[in-house]
């Protein structure tokens, strides 16, 4: 389904969320980047909007990993990231996030943005992230998420269940992804349950931020 949307992706993400997603994008980053030498993991990494931010962040000497389960979302991650001036600082990979190809201890910081509610095991994907970090290492998740107001989220479920779609359906030429894109934000789970799941997996100093009225929240923890 994302090799088929690939080439509208970016296009789609930023019109839909009016340009709001780079802003949660470089908040994660600045969670995550201390001015150190750094080895840096973007799981589900995508078209790579958080991969290039983080190379362009990271300090002098760092590597970014990309990794993603569909090759098609990568395919023009290396012309954005030439075009960034950032290339000799990323790398790519085909791979699951439940099962990185990485050993233990091996990144000192784990990132997801957008993608963990595509994960069919969402808790072995968490035992993953905890596996390759180095003691201390930090994760940060971004995740679209429904808003907490009953206003807003009336306006959200009218914008994102329908109008949604058929702009979706209308660029991308799959409507039915674009339906299955909302459906998996409103199945994910509340972001207290989502923090007892990072908990379980044996994070800690687990916490969230909510950013634009709930619309998106970040989560934040430890190895």
């Amino acid at each position: 389904m994302f090799d088929g949307i690939a080439p509208s992706y970016d296009r789609l993400n930023h019109l839909m969320s009016l340009g709001v997603d780079r802003l949660w994008r470089r908040k994660a980053v600045k969670e995550l980047v201390d001015g150190t030498v750094q080895k840096i993991l973007d799981v589900a990494c995508g078209t790579g909007d958080s991969t290039i931010e983080l190379a362009k962040r990271a300090g002098l000497g760092s590597t970014v990993i990309g990794v993603d389960i569909s090759a098609g979302m990568m395919e023009p991650l290396m012309r954005k990231a030439a075009k960034a001036g950032v290339h000799d600082r990323i790398h790519l990979k085909v791979a699951d996030g439940c099962d990185l190809p990485y050993a233990d201890g091996t990144f000192h910081a784990v990132t997801c943005s957008f993608g963990i509610r595509n994960f069919e095991d969402k808790a072995k994907g968490l035992r993953e992230f905890l596996r390759v970090l180095k003691p201390g290492g930090k994760m940060v998740i971004l995740e679209l998420s429904v808003p907490d107001g009953r206003r807003l989220r009336r306006l959200y479920n009218i914008y994102f269940m329908h109008i949604m779609p058929w702009i979706g359906g209308l660029v991308s030429g799959n409507k039915e992804a674009y339906r299955y894109l909302p459906a998996s934000v409103q199945t994910f789970p509340a972001p207290e349950k989502f923090c007892t799941m990072i908990k379980d997996s044996g994070f800690r100093s687990v916490r969230f931020r909510t950013l634009t009225l709930g619309l998106c929240r970040m989560y934040i923890a430890e190895k």
